[in-house]
């Protein structure tokens, strides 16, 4: 499955960002699509994930980002609000067979997108 992430930039603490992840044709319906974040001298970590009819978020953006998809378009979407610092990294969109669940590790995403930079300002 092709990714291709975009939407990246800088903002101010407390600002609003909208990632957009383009995939190729209806992998929606044998992968789960998500959000990774590798930060500097971080390991790449999960974010974010849509299924069928759900969604996981890691602990440190619940409440504050939300995942969606339009499956007509092929698009996944992070719409993140009141963003932190702490919230800079690179952003990465990821797809992942279903049978592997839904909150998962890098070490068994299937396929990459590549990264966009998300820079929070103090």
């Amino acid at each position: 499955v092709q990714l291709q992430a975009s939407g990246g930039g800088l903002v101010q603490a407390g600002g609003s960002l909208r990632l957009s992840c383009a995939t190729s044709g209806r992998a929606y319906t044998k992968y789960h699509i998500g959000w990774f974040r590798q930060a500097p001298g971080n390991e790449r970590e999960f974010v974010a994930a849509i299924g069928w009819s759900s969604s996981r978020y890691a602990d440190s953006v619940e409440g504050r980002f939300t995942i969606s998809r339009e499956n007509d378009e092929n698009m996944v979407y992070l719409q993140m609000n009141g963003l932190k610092p702490d919230d800079t990294a690179v952003y990465y969109c990821a797809a992942w067979r279903r049978t592997r669940g839904m909150v998962v590790t890098g070490n068994v995403v299937d396929s990459w997108g590549q990264g966009t930079l998300v820079t929070v300002s103090s």
